[in-house]
């Protein structure tokens, strides 16, 4: 540590990180604490996608401020080792009941500056060589959607000029001027503090007697080896088959059984047949694509599947940033200068939809488009 931290962030992943350089960017000295050090959780292993379709107001919100950051975020953390990539994202409808859903979605996201919009069959088959749409009733689209070509290098790039302190957190802890925390390494103390440990918040801020509806969903992803030939532009995704598939910039296919759950060695067999079967209606031209690679991880989510945000009732000084339902990566720019302002003491409008209390008041938000 090069100095006495004013800020203690608890995790190392996208968000911590942003959370603390938006500290910095305030003239606050933020020290992160993590058990294993950068991008070494859930961030180490999302495949970087950055859309801006989503279902509510405020995840739109969200989603535009960060979408704007990282289409230049090369620049502004001086790194070559990624890149921002528009490629779109098609959803697909099979019913009229899921195009009327995603039709209401895309006028939210109009409304809210968003350039996306429904098309037909025919419209959706043409933007994605090799889709099939026999069975397809609509689909909505964006162009602007993207993802970063090398999302863990971008984290790196975020921990530059970060401290980082590699121990386990054991205990958040009031005292008479701000907060400690009980770590493997010992015991850290500052002004405030800011939990971004994913599922592992809920059960830091318990012995305050404060409850957090943070729970871990499996996801599991299946990848090919690289391929030279581009296969697949957009990013394609059928909630109703429970699908999604993307040829990533390094030549891999990736595709998702979203309804996969259980022990990947027992169900992996299962999951990869019922994303074969997906594939033989919509996009044979993956047929013959290997998904060999099965890569697990899990989202923390919360019931109305939108992140927890900002300062904890009756705990001046510790602030949470978690819940992100697998889009902490999307919006990690926006959260960062949400709660960056909140711990100098300027609150959002924002904040106030998000925060914790929404649960026991009854104030849920459900976002419909989580993939």
């Amino acid at each position: 540590m090069s100095r006495t931290p004013d800020v203690l962030v608890v995790g190392a992943g996208v968000v911590g990180l942003s959370v603390a350089r938006a500290l910095r960017d305030r003239g606050l000295h933020p020290l992160v604490v993590d058990r294993a050090g950068v991008g070494e959780g859930q961030s180490g292993i999302q495949p970087g996608g950055i859309r801006l379709q989503w279902g509510t107001p405020v995840a739109c919100a969200l989603a535009r401020e960060s979408h704007a950051w990282w289409r230049t975020a090369s620049e502004e953390l001086d790194s070559r080792a990624f890149a921002f990539s528009t490629c779109g994202y098609v959803f697909l409808a099979h019913s009229e009941r899921a195009l009327q859903r995603l039709t209401a979605s895309v006028s939210v996201q109009n409304a809210a500056g968003i350039p996306s919009r429904i098309l037909s069959a025919e419209e959706a088959a043409a933007l994605v060589p090799g889709l099939l749409v026999e069975t397809v009733a609509g689909a909505s689209y964006c162009a602007e959607d993207g993802y970063l070509d090398r999302p863990q290098a971008a984290v790196a790039a975020l921990a530059r000029g970060i401290d980082v302190h590699i121990a386990t957190v054991e205990a958040v802890i009031p005292n008479r001027t701000g907060w400690d925390i009980e770590t493997s390494a010992g015991r850290l103390s500052a002004s405030a503090v800011v939990l971004a440990a994913g599922v592992e918040t809920r059960a830091l801020v318990a012995p305050l007697g404060i409850e957090l509806p943070i729970e871990p969903e499996p996801r599991h992803l299946f990848l090919s080896q690289p391929i030279r030939e581009r296969l697949l532009e957009p990013l394609v995704v059928s909630a109703e088959r429970q699908f999604a598939a993307k040829q990533l910039y390094s030549g891999r296919v990736l595709t998702s059984y979203l309804g996969a759950s259980g022990d990947p060695q027992r169900e992996a067999p299962r999951w990869r047949q019922h994303v074969r079967a997906v594939i033989r209606e919509l996009l044979p031209i993956l047929e013959y694509v290997d998904l060999t690679t099965v890569a697990t991880g899990a989202y923390d989510v919360t019931p109305d599947r939108q992140p927890i945000l900002g300062p904890l009732p009756e705990y001046e000084g510790l602030h949470v940033a978690a819940g992100f339902s697998g889009h902490g990566l999307m919006i990690a720019p926006a959260v960062a200068r949400l709660v960056g302002d909140a711990v100098v003491g300027k609150r959002d409008p924002l904040l106030e939809v998000l925060d914790p209390l929404r649960f026991s008041e009854g104030r849920l938000l459900p976002e419909p488009q989580v993939i």
